[in-house]
């Protein structure tokens, strides 16, 4: 099988990685989709995929045999993944479109959130070339299902709030991007966020709660985990001034 083949080509490259290769081999064969999911998961976080096309080519050469018999959520969150590897912006639209109109047509019952997720991965591609007028309609469609839907993934409400904020960063909108920010943060883990993550997002937070009208106390930024990103830095000012750990 071609899905196979590629396996046992990708472990001639990294020999090292045997024994993954070996486990999604064989979780493939069974047909344990479930648990092939979960070590896919696992498997895209490794260090030896996160440059190049490595993701690509495994989506393309491996997921796309069974992508439909996953979690559609799932599977979309392994597109966005995959995704931001594209080179080129449209390129990774294109495939993000793509996947879309396979989700479509399963026909599956709740195929909105998967691709209300992707979406908003598109609406973030579209804000990093310019184009806020599409950005924002993505992001008020998405608000509109967000609306007529129950039982939301979190995942799904952090990626419309987060791209809500970058798009309120990219204006400028301090307060908006607070409020969304915050919200973001709400639907996330703070262990699933890295360092430099964390720590750039907590000066934005620290900066736009200064700049923005109608903020007037620093009390729900301060209450959450990642402003001890802050502490030790030069943005540590911002909330804590003189090192006292005292807010503005």
């Amino acid at each position: 099988m071609a899905a196979l083949q590629y396996l046992e080509s990708i472990q001639n490259e990294h020999p090292e990685l045997a024994d993954w290769y070996n486990s999604l081999a064989d979780l493939y064969q069974k047909k344990l989709w479930h648990q092939l999911t979960l070590k896919l998961d696992q498997f895209v976080a490794l260090s030896a995929f996160q440059a190049g096309d490595a993701l690509i080519k495994l989506y393309h050469n491996f997921i796309t045999d069974f992508e439909t018999k996953i979690n559609p959520l799932k599977l979309a969150h392994f597109a966005v993944i995959v995704s931001q590897q594209y080179s080129e912006k449209e390129a990774a639209i294109s495939f993000l479109e793509g996947v879309i109109e396979k989700l479509q047509a399963t026909k599956e019952r709740r195929i909105e959130e998967p691709i209300l997720y992707i979406k908003m991965q598109i609406s973030k591609f579209k804000l990093e070339q310019g184009d806020q007028k599409e950005c924002k309609k993505l992001l008020d469609d998405g608000k509109s299902t967000l609306d007529s839907m129950t039982d939301i993934d979190p995942s799904v409400y952090a990626t419309y709030y987060w791209v809500s904020s970058q798009y309120h960063k990219f204006r400028q909108e301090f307060a908006e991007f607070y409020k969304c920010a915050l919200l973001y943060l709400a639907y996330t883990s703070v262990e699933s966020i890295s360092e430099s993550f964390k720590l750039d997002l907590a000066f934005d937070l620290s900066l736009s709660a200064l700049l923005g009208d109608n903020i007037y106390n620093f009390g729900e930024l301060l209450a959450h985990p990642i402003i001890k990103s802050l502490l030790g830095t030069k943005g540590s000012g911002l909330v804590f001034p003189k090192g006292r750990g005292q807010s503005c």
